[in-house]
């Protein structure tokens, strides 16, 4: 990259007092570091009267919200170890949190802002001219084809803060429609699946039921991978737990599992409507829960009379004495909890299958007790502040756009006029796809995530974006996939280098800090979308959120009276020495409890104030193995130390050392006999939409006609089919149809590893 130019007069035109903390935010650390725990500050003394100290704060990978401890000299960040007393990790970190600091120091960071010139090559500008250029092409798209012209595709990376900002500034300020986020690809179906059977977005657990469950029946979840800390919880329990894992392939997490469901790929909704016609049939259930707390048992159990054992054991491949020893497990445990994550979210029936789930715990009475729940399992850090608060397919504080009072009521706490915002839902993420394709999108804003790696078929996808009139990315790094298709590249600060508030997967909001200072003039997201009102023309509108900490506070007023409510929390200084808070925190009831737990007293969210029982008919497989393409491909993490797309993770010497470097499929050893492929060849790996080439890994892990490839190589989402869920439009990652052949063509060089 060549040498970063001086800013201009961008900062000029800005209003005081935001040029100030702009010129703050590319100027030298001034953050208030701690001199012992349980101290903050924000802004008041420079880091410099401070060389020695530490500061705890959130980790910034997955939604389990450890604690970690960052050490710091000569006011900058030099280490880091977990946080002992934090309530969630109790002084555990996993891989990538412990390089968390390291991926900052990439040389591939992104420094300046970067334009696309006439020769098509990027070249580095100053923030007046990036910004200018954005501002002016979004306006003449909107001019031209009006507000549905211009979506963005965010992330459930930023903290809440940020989100709300963006999600206010474009659609209040900058007068668009659509925008969608990440969380789309992981947390939608949950989010879904939650709000139409309890009637909010509202995952009831919290992370001490993995210690007091007598049964934790894991489906489509690989914890021990994916969320390592929390398989150290349920590693402390110490009731001697059945621990029940449905998944076809062999993971870690069935390794270590009392019973492990192999069951065949998709057939997860008619194994759980068969054990809840088992648990009726056996008068199993929680009857006086059910006429009390429940809608729609009577039509549930008429439906799911027509999932008798035999059927289910046709569809799953599963024997009797597994479907025996599940059911009895459920009916004889005392507390028993239901975890997912995205092998049940990232299907195409997925919502139904979560409900199914729901239904399950609703049916025996196992929810709102210690060690019970139906519980999701979230991804990204902050997938729940962006389904909650990003602004984008919800209203603010889990309202709704297409209801009159609910925009009133925003209007009204924000002194805006209620004409500003949307009278109706923004499209999702594949219809803005799809928007594009047909004409109808013309510019895009992609904020802190990868879309042209991680979106479902890839190739699809990087085509559609090239047909975009003006394409901006705001990332960290910019080397990304979808930093190398962009028309403007923002550089944008990282988890270390700003502060705000990330809610994890038990509902805890925690605090990021920042303890080390963006290279060059990469500017904290916040600061760049103000900048954007600003340069718009709207930034008066947004003239009370001057920092995210003024911005928490709106968000305060935002959740009060909501199921979401936090209105009772004093500031960030108590969320960093409470060690992080659970909502719901209301201002009549705020306490100091370290945990909290939902619908105790059976009181859920929809008028009634009951649970409802969803369900639907399984719907077959939408692209099956055929004779062209005989395997079902499997995706899901590979390793603990990678993550996503690797845009952080792999720029740690340590992480990568620590996984293949090359893609690498699974396969059973009847099927590499059969084809003659030998364990670490070359295969190649082919479906409809495209191929990659991939060494072999020969396991029983994966059962004879399945392959597993790790979602976090880049040429994975070549072969992924573009299937949805009806409800909650999440993406259908994990099964579509596959050819493997042994390949006898050149290797890249790339891939000798």
């Amino acid at each position: 990259m060549t040498a970063t130019p001086t800013p201009k007069s961008i900062w000029q035109h800005l209003p005081q007092p935001l040029a100030e903390i702009l010129h703050a935010e590319q100027g030298p650390l001034t953050r208030e570091l701690l001199l012992a725990p349980g101290q903050f500050g924000l802004g008041k003394v420079p880091a410099k009267q401070a060389p020695d100290a530490t500061t705890n704060m959130v980790c910034g990978y997955c939604a389990t919200g450890c604690g970690l401890k960052v050490h710091m000299r000569d006011g900058e960040a030099i280490g880091l170890t977990p946080t002992t007393q934090y309530p969630v990790n109790l002084g555990m970190a996993c891989p990538k949190g412990w390089e968390a600091l390291e991926v900052l120091k990439a040389p591939d960071r992104a420094t300046t802002p970067l334009l696309r010139n006439p020769d098509g090559r990027l070249e580095p500008v100053d923030w007046e001219t990036a910004l200018s250029k954005m501002v002016a092409e979004f306006q003449r798209l909107k001019a031209e084809s009006g507000p549905e012209s211009v979506a963005f595709l965010s992330t459930g990376q930023i903290p809440t803060e940020e989100m709300a900002l963006l999600g206010a500034v474009f659609k209040f300020g900058m007068g668009f429609v659509h925008c969608d986020s990440n969380t789309r690809q992981c947390m939608a179906t949950a989010a879904t699946a939650y709000k139409q059977s309890f009637g909010f977005d509202a995952p009831p657990y919290t992370y001490a039921d993995f210690e007091e469950s007598d049964a934790l029946i894991f489906v489509g979840s690989n914890i021990c991978l994916a969320h390592p800390i929390m398989w150290e919880r349920v590693m402390r329990n110490k009731r001697r737990p059945e621990i029940i894992v449905v998944d076809p392939r062999r993971t870690e997490t069935a390794m270590n599992a009392t019973q492990h469901l192999a069951i065949q790929p998709k057939s997860d909704l008619v194994l759980f409507y068969g054990i809840a016609n088992q648990l009726i049939e056996r008068g199993w259930i929680d009857h006086d829960f059910i006429a009390a707390h429940t809608s729609g048992f009577h039509e549930f159990a008429e439906f799911v009379r027509q999932f008798p054992v035999d059927v289910v054991l046709e569809r799953t491949g599963l024997t009797s004495e597994q479907l025996e020893r599940f059911v009895t497990t459920i009916h004889e445990k005392e507390r028993v909890s239901f975890w997912w994550t995205m092998g049940v979210n990232q299907s195409y029936e997925g919502t139904r299958v979560a409900q199914a789930l729901i239904n399950l715990v609703l049916m025996t009475g196992n929810i709102g007790r210690l060690g019970t729940g139906a519980n999701s399992i979230t991804g990204q850090c902050n997938a729940m502040g962006s389904r909650i608060f990003g602004n984008a397919t919800n209203l603010f504080g889990g309202r709704d756009f297409l209801n009159a009072d609910d925009r009133q009521d925003i209007s009204s706490m924000l002194n805006i006029p209620v004409e500003t915002i949307p009278q109706q839902n923004s499209l999702a993420y594949h219809e803005i796809v799809e928007g594009i394709l047909r004409g109808k999108i013309r510019g895009l804003w992609v904020i802190a995530t990868n879309s042209a790696h991680s979106w479902i078929n890839q190739e699809h996808f990087r085509d559609v974006i090239d047909r975009l009139d003006f394409l901006v990315v705001q990332d960290m790094y910019s080397t990304t996939e979808t930093a190398q298709q962009a028309d403007l590249v923002l550089p944008a600060a990282g988890w270390g280098e700003k502060e705000g508030t990330v809610i994890n997967s038990e509902r805890r909001i925690g605090l990021f800090k920042k303890v080390a200072k963006a290279p060059g003039q990469a500017l904290a997201d916040f600061y760049i979308i103000k900048s954007v009102a600003q340069a718009w023309g709207c930034g008066e509108m947004f003239a009370e959120w001057t920092s995210p900490e003024a911005v928490f506070r709106i968000l305060q007023r935002f959740s009060a009276g909501r199921p979401c409510d936090f209105s009772g929390i004093e500031g960030y200084r108590q969320i960093d020495e409470a060690g992080g808070i659970q909502w719901p925190y209301p201002s009549t009831e705020a306490d100091d409890s370290t945990e909290r737990r939902l619908f105790a007293e059976g009181q859920f969210f929809h008028a009634d104030g009951r649970a409802k029982f969803l369900f639907d008919p399984p719907r077959p497989m939408p692209e099956p193995p055929t004779e062209e393409f005989p395997f079902v491909l499997l995706t899901g993490r590979g390793t603990a130390s990678q993550w996503h797309t690797q845009t952080r993770t792999a720029k740690s010497a340590v992480l990568r050392k620590l996984y293949p470097q090359a893609v690498y499929v699974e396969i059973h050893p009847e099927d590499a006999r059969r084809l003659k492929i030998s364990p670490q060849s070359w295969v190649e790996v082919s479906s409809q939409r495209g191929t990659l080439q991939a060494r072999a890994f020969v396991s029983p892990t994966v059962q004879p006609g399945q392959v597993f490839i790790p979602m976090h190589y880049a040429e994975t989402n070549r072969l992924t089919d573009s299937v949805f869920d009806p409800y909650s439009k999440q993406p259908s990652y994990k099964a579509c149809a596959v050819r493997v052949r042994p390949w006898s063509g050149s290797v890249p060089s790339s891939r000798h590893s």
